[in-house]
């Protein structure tokens, strides 16, 4: 078990004495950052409340640094690991210095008196979470956000060796997402704290987490790096996807685009479809798209979203079948959007696209396109 600062042994966790899930064997090691993903009820809640005792395990045990967790003291156990949970707090009479105070506890007497050192790092913690200014408001009179953050202050203050965190980014806005998983990145990186938390949102969590443990059904439905994870059909099987798509590049979802023969022929490259495509998109209209290198990042999501996509490999000068096809959609397409292809060495032969569909009087611009459509 060396270098295992957690291990999860043949674990079984469920309820009432009925496993929903068997068998979870993971290792995880000091200062990564692990996140459990997977839809709503598949028992990411129930693993995190297992780990931290808060559920009885139905088999198997819990290791940390080769010492089995259900011989922990409670005092011992908050020493080493701090829990953040969806579960509202309603703590009467509390102010949030008061709340994430409590992260200090486990280090004072009997009494619960807290010496300067201990204050001192209540008001680092709550410097750390952006909180300072709320300190003195009472607890149940803020945001859920705000709520959110004191409860992570709560944690810091407790200087654990584990994070155990579920859905630590719900009721919190883009800003705030961003500034509490750069918080726990850097408790990781810079401190060593092992982070294990759940995650709906799935791109944050491929861009933020060593390690992802997919939860589906009775067993752990998969577990690598997100590389390893953040595959089309992996998360469109996870979640099972059938009314739109995953990007694994950029960690998107995406609606469907409309179906049918293509109205639209848009030309693109470098970005400059995008817009256009999404436009077409929300209005229903189906259309397709090209030349397109299948490099190019409008080929990522023209992909998806379009009916047709003319693709020519990397580098290559536009071949005869490629340009054969993309001179079928001009004469086959209502119009023709000149989304700002940018021409050089090897697409030369797009002008001739566009000739031709100034010739019949389908080119178009896309802000002129947009408004008529």
């Amino acid at each position: 078990m060396t270098g295992k600062q957690i291990q999860l042994d043949h674990l079984s966790v469920g309820y009432d004495g009925k496993a929903l899930i068997r068998d979870i064997c993971i290792n995880i090691k000091k200062g990564e950052i692990v996140t459990l993903i997977g839809p709503n009820g598949a028992g990411k809640s129930t693993i995190l409340k297992s780990i931290t005792r808060q559920l009885s395990l139905l088999g198997g045990a819990v290791y940390f640094d080769q010492k089995d967790m259900k011989l922990f003291s409670p005092r011992k156990l908050a020493q080493e690991l701090a829990v953040v949970l969806t579960e509202r707090m309603k703590p009467e009479l509390m102010t949030c210095y008061d709340v994430v105070a409590m992260g200090r506890y486990p280090y004072t007497g009997s009494f619960g008196i807290l010496t300067r050192e201990d204050e001192d790092k209540v008001f680092a913690a709550m410097k750390a979470v952006h909180a300072q200014e709320i300190g003195m408001c009472d607890f149940t009179s803020i945001s859920d956000g705000q709520r959110q953050r004191i409860l992570l202050a709560r944690a810091i203050c407790q200087e654990p060796e584990v994070m155990i965190l579920d859905e630590p980014t719900s009721f919190l806005d883009v800003k705030h997402k961003l500034e509490l998983l750069s918080i726990l990145r850097n408790m990781a990186k810079e401190g060593g704290i092992t982070v294990v938390m759940s995650l709906h949102e799935i791109d944050l969590a491929e861009k933020i987490s060593d390690k992802i443990i997919c939860v589906k059904g009775e067993t752990i439905f998969r577990y690598g790096t997100p590389t390893e994870i953040f595959e089309e059909s992996l998360i469109r099987d996870l979640y099972e996807i059938d009314n739109g798509f995953f990007d694994p590049m950029f960690g998107s979802v995406e609606l469907p685009g409309a179906a049918g023969e293509p109205e639209v022929f848009v030309l693109s490259a470098c970005g400059t479809g995008i817009p256009v495509y999404r436009s077409l998109q929300k209005r229903g209209v189906p259309f397709a798209a090209g030349v397109l290198y299948t490099n190019d990042i409008d080929y990522r999501l023209a992909r998806l979203l379009a009916v047709q996509v003319v693709t020519e490999e990397p580098f290559a000068d536009i071949s005869d079948a490629a340009y054969e096809k993309a001179a079928q959609l001009v004469q086959s397409c209502e119009a023709v959007v000149d989304a700002g292809v940018r021409l050089g060495a090897c697409n030369q032969r797009i002008q001739g696209l566009f000739r031709e569909a100034r010739g019949m009087g389908k080119l178009r611009r896309p802000e002129e396109f947009i408004k008529s459509v």
